[in-house]
């Protein structure tokens, strides 16, 4: 016979619903900054050979990079948010679920 060790698993935490949507916010903005930046430069560089002219990269951060890591981080924080209060409901309900039925063993 097995011994069964059981680990008393934590409720959700409502407190760490705006940590967690504040972090991948971040995270996402960042990487849409660098992957729209990426793009930008090299936009700006091919219209630059194709007109000739000396590329100002100063173009790809004000009027691309930052514009769309700006609507990334807006429709990041709104899904996140409501993703995040979700999961804690849904965790809420089943743990009290579980605490009425008992532990699944």
């Amino acid at each position: 016979m097995a011994a069964t060790f059981e680990t008393p698993a934590r409720g959700p935490r409502w407190y760490l619903i705006p940590v967690r949507v504040l972090l991948v916010t971040f995270v996402v903005t960042l990487l849409s900054f660098a992957v729209s930046l990426l793009l930008g430069i090299c936009a700006v560089v091919l219209a630059a050979k194709l007109h000739r002219i000396q590329p100002d990269l100063r173009i790809a951060y004000r009027y691309i990079a930052l514009p769309a890591a700006s609507v990334v981080a807006a429709i990041v924080l709104i899904s996140a948010s409501f993703m995040e209060v979700r999961h804690y409901r849904r965790a809420k309900v089943l743990r009290r679920m579980e605490h009425q039925i008992g532990p699944a063993i």
